[in-house]
């Protein structure tokens, strides 16, 4: 398993991997979120600003980043290929990607939240600190900065 930029031509399967997973993420609860989240994959793709891991033509892990805003933007694994490195290997790559002279910043989960427990924990990994408490399409956050 390799991390790689992705294709238009992987959209398909970024986004069997999006709903699968998007009870994790505020912002994708309705069919108009997962369309509009559909739209910004695109997007990133254009601008070589998403990442991902796929297994058989399968895609199983995804990131986007933002080098403009120096951020991590999404971050998900399929559940079924979780605790192999998958999101330790997309993290990697995308901050090869971003500017480590200035703040990249990551908004996840609060620590009281049971959702946020695996992400704050690879994000603490990496040397990300805790930052500012923050709410995004209506769910408590937190931004973490490295």
């Amino acid at each position: 398993m390799e991390v790689e930029f992705g294709k238009v031509s992987y959209i398909d399967s970024w986004m069997t991997l999006v709903r699968k997973v998007s009870w994790n993420f505020p912002g994708l609860e309705t069919e108009e979120g997962i369309i509009d989240h559909r739209n910004t994959v695109l997007k990133f793709i254009s601008k070589n600003q998403a990442i991902c891991v796929r297994e058989n033509n399968r895609v199983i892990g995804v990131l986007l980043f933002s080098r403009y805003h120096n951020m991590i933007c999404c971050l998900a694994v399929d559940p079924d290929f979780r605790r192999q490195g998958i999101a330790s290997m997309l993290l990697e790559k995308a901050l090869q990607e971003l500017d480590r002279n200035r703040d990249i910043t990551v908004s996840t989960f609060r620590e009281d939240d049971e959702k946020g427990r695996a992400p704050r924990a690879l994000y603490k990994k990496f040397g990300f600190k805790e930052g500012e408490l923050t709410v995004e399409f209506g769910y408590p956050n937190q931004v973490f900065v490295l």
